[in-house]
């Protein structure tokens, strides 16, 4: 089955948003929070949260697309960041917590760039997501892997991730693991 795994990397802010959305939806079999697309070898989060590395907190996603396709995860990416706002999502301002899509070969950009020009359309060309091949991924510490299922009553957790996660769940009520 492995070899038939794909993975994707998305960055939609705060990478414990991503991560718990992700954590819940079935087909997905991995999802590990990092730092992507950057110019800092190997950085730190405190490195990232300067801005000044260029990465972007992302989530890489692995997935059975047997069970669910890339534009699937890609819909739920979607609806559950805003991909309008600027190196920011809500409360979370920066270049680390841009939208992005990292992908990993030809056909996920070719899949990658439909999704994106259709949810551009709808969002009346105000789309910012970028769209790029992941490069300089770096597994982010072991204290942000889980962080939502490890700490779900952390203030941020509760105020921003658990409405995010709620909002997946009502939205793609089909697509949550039992």
């Amino acid at each position: 089955m492995k070899e038939q795994l794909q993975t994707i990397t998305l960055g939609g802010g705060c990478f414990w948003c991503v991560e718990a959305v992700y954590e819940r939806v079935r087909g997905v079999v991995a999802v590990e929070s990092g730092y992507a697309n950057g110019e800092t070898p190997n950085p730190s989060y405190e490195q990232v949260c300067s801005g000044r590395t260029g990465h972007a907190e992302v989530v890489r996603v692995s997935f059975d697309p047997a069970q669910i396709g890339l534009r699937e995860i890609l819909e739920i990416f979607f609806v559950v960041h805003d991909p309008t706002t600027l190196n920011r999502q809500g409360n979370d301002v920066g270049t680390q917590y841009r939208s992005g899509i990292y992908v990993h070969d030809a056909e996920q950009e070719r899949v990658a760039r439909e999704v994106l020009a259709e949810v551009n359309a709808h969002h009346g060309g105000r789309v910012v997501t970028e769209l790029m091949p992941e490069r300089g991924y770096t597994r982010a510490e072991d204290y942000h892997q889980h962080y939502f299922a490890n700490h779900p009553n952390q203030g941020y957790c509760a105020f921003v991730v658990a409405p995010k996660v709620a909002k997946f769940q009502k939205t793609f009520a089909s697509r949550v693991k039992p």
